[in-house]
């Protein structure tokens, strides 16, 4: 998760589909393009928690005609992710590792990259991060909070649409994702994805590999980012409950206070 949510620059050429799957490096990279490719990068979780509702809120109708059934269906979900994209040079993380066929036809010259790691301790992250996500309270506490009162439904349709389509979980969010997850993501891109367009990457490689599928020059003098995710994402969940309790305090203690008013009033 980056710092703050990235601005769309009207005009800008989309230039990568970001097809790694979270916990992945993902907020490292999208560093990276940013400075590769001068220009603002759509990370699905950074665009999601720390932006306007108006992200989750799209997202959600989007995956909520997913599996697609019908030609309004893929009409909708692709002027919505265009909408989505547009300004920007690349989107990386969930849920644009689920729409990659949708974002190649939208931005055919694009290349696709899918960040990687050892799948098992990717398996062990997102499952740590699954275990936090999940846990039953959180809906009441980020009810108050723009945008993170949206956050459990973009899960659940996320969970019941797009994911459970590509990799035939059980159509509800989980606090175990498993391997299997991975395995079957891999195959799902080079099933959609033509071989020469199809680039594999992991951020531990630094510059060198990732200018070369770009046809870049390695940046002088500047360090490949390297963006502890499960620091941030852990900081920014502690602030969020934070701010959750205090907003419900101060709710339920204009509540109270109006009751006694009335109280006192009625006497």
């Amino acid at each position: 998760m980056g710092a703050e949510a990235s601005k769309p620059q009207p005009g800008t050429k989309f230039r990568v589909i970001g097809a790694g799957l979270p916990r992945t490096g993902t907020a490292s990279f999208s560093k990276a393009l940013e400075i590769l490719l001068q220009g603002p990068v759509y990370h699905g979780g950074t665009q999601n928690c720390k932006g306007s509702s108006s992200n989750l809120k799209s997202w959600i109708s989007v995956l909520e005609r997913t599996p697609i059934r019908s030609s309004e269906d893929e009409k909708f979900v692709l002027d919505r992710i265009s909408k989505l994209t547009d300004g920007y040079v690349a989107i990386t993380s969930a849920p644009g590792h689920c729409f990659v066929p949708e974002l190649m036809r939208l931005y055919p010259d694009a290349k696709v990259i899918c960040t990687v790691r050892d799948p098992e301790a990717w398996d062990k992250s997102v499952d740590a991060i699954a275990t936090a996500s999940l846990q039953w309270y959180l809906r009441f506490i980020l009810f108050p909070l723009s945008p993170m009162r949206y956050f459990p439904r973009y899960l659940d349709t996320l969970a019941a649409g797009r994911w459970a389509e590509i990799y035939h979980t059980s159509g509800k969010p989980t606090k175990h994702v498993g391997t299997v997850v991975w395995e079957q993501h891999i195959q799902h891109l080079r099933e959609v994805v033509p071989a020469d367009k199809l680039v594999f990457f992991n951020v531990r490689d630094g510059w060198e590999p990732l200018c070369e599928a770009l046809g870049c020059d390695v940046p002088k003098d500047i360090d490949f980012p390297q963006i502890n995710e499960r620091v941030a994402m852990e900081c920014f969940a502690r602030e969020q409950v934070k701010r959750g309790l205090t907003r419900w305090a101060m709710i339920l203690g204009t509540i109270a206070a109006t009751i006694g008013v009335w109280r006192f009033w009625l006497r």
